[in-house]
């Protein structure tokens, strides 16, 4: 595993890079579920999400948390679209859930927990924020309450990035959106995704005791402070998915 070159000024900086290479682009069916999914969780308040990150200050915006929503389901939906012919995984799931409910993990992949995380189409950075995971790497929250222990963490990078599409329609920082206006905008765009690759149990352990952290308040690439602190891999440094299948032999 590769740290990150620090200046010591407050910046860190990526030692090595994945280009994007996307594949086949999701389905207009899947975008269009998941764009009811996230909008019913946060404009429509079905659903609820908190709204701040563990350890971060910033209060979120319901804009902020549909393109989190939208974004993190979309990642879901690419893993599973990557699997299913060859593992027994399943759907990603669309209920609507109240706020302290969630998923116990984002899939299962025979029989293996898996959390995914997704970024913008140039990330380099598997991100977990540090007030989430013990020392065991174990997810906190789900302690007691469902599933603590995953078995694999994948990163998907995503091109358009619903931030980034939110933040042109002005609605990234409104908690009010027209769901028409809204979904017609986002089914015009052509979304695309690639998978650079997962890491397992034992790597993120590793991370977590080795402190590969990103501090609050640094800036990454000199461009984007972190609101909270994270551990990170590189992606240069994950597994790529063909490997995946070693482990279920």
């Amino acid at each position: 595993m590769r740290r990150l070159q620090d200046d010591l000024n407050g910046s860190m900086f990526f030692t090595g890079k994945i280009p994007f290479t996307p594949g086949i682009g999701l389905k207009p069916s899947t975008i269009e579920k998941t764009f009811d999914f996230a909008y019913d969780m946060t404009f429509n308040k079905q659903g609820e999400h908190r709204n701040h990150r563990s350890g971060g200050t910033h209060v979120r915006r319901q804009g902020e948390i549909f393109a989190d929503t939208f974004q993190g389901k979309l990642a879901e939906f690419a893993i599973y679209n990557h699997l299913y012919k060859d593992f027994d995984v399943n759907v990603p799931d669309l209920d609507v859930w109240s706020l302290g409910k969630w998923d116990s993990c984002d899939l299962v992949v025979n029989g293996a927990k898996i959390a995914i995380k997704s970024t913008k189409a140039f990330g380099q950075l598997l991100l977990l924020e540090t007030k989430d995971w013990d020392n065991n790497g174990c997810y906190i929250p789900n302690k007691g309450v469902g599933e603590s222990e995953y078995d694999f963490f994948f990163l998907v990078r995503m091109r358009p990035f619903a931030a980034d599409l939110l933040k042109d329609l002005k609605l990234y920082y409104s908690d009010m959106a027209d769901y028409n206006l809204l979904k017609s905008a986002i089914l015009a765009e052509k979304w695309e995704y690639d998978i650079p690759g997962f890491i397992t149990r034992e790597e993120l352990i590793y991370i977590i005791r080795n402190g590969f952290i990103i501090p609050q308040g640094a800036m990454l690439n000199g461009r984007m402070r972190m609101d909270a602190e994270n551990y990170y891999c590189q992606a240069i440094d994950m597994k790529p998915i063909s490997e995946l299948e070693k482990y279920f032999d």
